[in-house]
């Protein structure tokens, strides 16, 4: 891995110092922080270099620091590739390509699957990052395939996509969540490759509803929010993986902050870019002082609860973009504050037993489903920031910045 190395040092000898939220860092401790994320992104790669050769099947979660598995994918499936290919991107190793590309074989029977909203999680990182780094259409027209998919859970009267339940079933008909703010992408993605404006319109309209539905005047937001399937009238905020439907379950509020700043990027529609920076602006009011999100801002144990590295990892991504989007350095700085607090507290650096690069997860806190564990996506959202920062030019051809 002497390549990435070297490359990361030349990008980092090139990044200005820089400024935390309202207390400007010390030159040492400015200067340390990309040696930081340049260490953090080293013990990541070394980490797959040994594990990801033995993985063939689908990352879910860790259990004992043991990666088990999801045979088709579930949701999450499209975040193992994904952080093989950012891990090809970095090191120039030919060998995260050739796994990466295995991986996305291995996706390929769900791009036709309409069971649920996930196609963006499943073929943005995996399937259309292959294609804007290789220029090979087999990804190119598989994800349009799943754009087309994805489509199908569309409800015009609603003007929502639907989240869960298999087409043609009663069951949360109506339900849509904060996290499909995310798959909207994919559809973004699909306008820009045929030139069919009905992908980005079905974008905009659920952006729409759900910035209409979802923000709360003090710019948090709920996990879910229920309408009638038939007429399309609002019933109310609901939760699955929050505290409460009047929380803010932390990585629901960075799935919008990323994603309201991308579809801003996409359209130039100014509503979606002042609704991320609502989202972030709260989310940054309650962040606690270690910069590590807890799983849920409006817990009743506060900054005394369990953390979720992986809401810091996406959040991290969204005030990077939004920095950009905004001509904000307040959000870059806090973002850099961010990353900071989860490579000096969360990579799994001190255990040799742990497959995973960052700890201190949690997937589903009222289930006690995944607590202080690793997660797929906060892997791959942590070297999409860390990308983001020393190699810039490189992370957004991968995913289009």
């Amino acid at each position: 891995m002497n390549l990435s190395r070297r490359t990361l040092l030349a990008s980092a000898a090139a990044t200005p110092l820089l400024t935390g939220a309202g207390v400007a860092l010390g030159a040492g401790e400015a200067a340390a922080a990309p040696a930081r994320l340049r260490e953090a992104l080293d013990h990541g790669l070394a980490r797959l270099t040994t594990v990801a050769p033995g993985i063939t099947s689908f990352p879910e979660i860790t259990r004992f620091e043991k990666w088990t598995y999801v045979a088709d994918g579930g949701w999450v499936g499209g975040f193992w590739p994904g952080t093989l290919w950012l891990a090809h991107l970095c090191s120039g190793d030919a060998r995260f390509r050739a796994l990466a590309e295995a991986a996305n074989d291995r996706l390929a029977p769900r791009r036709l699957d309409p069971r649920d909203h996930d196609l963006g999680f499943l073929f943005y990182p995996s399937w259309v990052t292959a294609y804007r780094l290789t220029g090979d259409t087999k990804w190119r027209d598989g994800a349009i395939d799943a754009a087309a998919t994805l489509t199908q859970r569309w409800n015009a009267t609603g003007k929502f996509i639907r989240a869960w339940g298999r087409l043609g079933t009663p069951g949360n008909a109506g339900r849509v969540i904060v996290d499909t703010m995310m798959n909207l992408d994919l559809l973004a993605f699909a306008t820009e490759q045929t030139g069919d404006r009905r992908f980005l319109n079905i974008a905009i309209a659920h952006a729409r509803t759900t910035r209409t539905h979802f923000l709360r005047a003090d710019g948090s937001t709920p996990h879910v929010f229920d309408f009638d399937p038939d007429t399309g009238a609002p019933i109310g905020p609901g939760t699955v993986q929050g505290y409460s439907p009047a929380s803010c379950w932390s990585r629901g509020q960075a799935w919008g902050i990323y994603g309201f700043t991308t579809m801003y990027r996409r359209t130039g529609l100014h509503e979606f870019r002042d609704t991320a920076r609502r989202m972030a602006d709260y989310a940054l009011s309650v962040l606690t002082p270690d910069h590590v999100p807890v799983w849920d801002y409006r817990s009743p144990l506060g900054a005394n609860d369990v953390k979720d590295s992986s809401a810091g990892a996406i959040m991290a991504c969204g005030l990077l973009d939004l920095a950009k989007a905004t001509g904000t350095d307040r959000y870059r700085d806090r973002a850099l504050k961010i990353l900071d607090g989860l490579v000096t507290t969360c990579l799994t650096t001190r255990s040799a037993r742990a497959e995973a690069v960052m700890a201190r997860g949690t997937r589903n806190r009222p289930a006690e489903d995944g607590v202080e564990v690793s997660l797929p996506y906060g892997d791959y959202y942590l070297f999409e920031a860390i990308l983001r920062v020393l190699e810039p030019a490189r992370i957004s051809k991968a995913i289009g910045l």
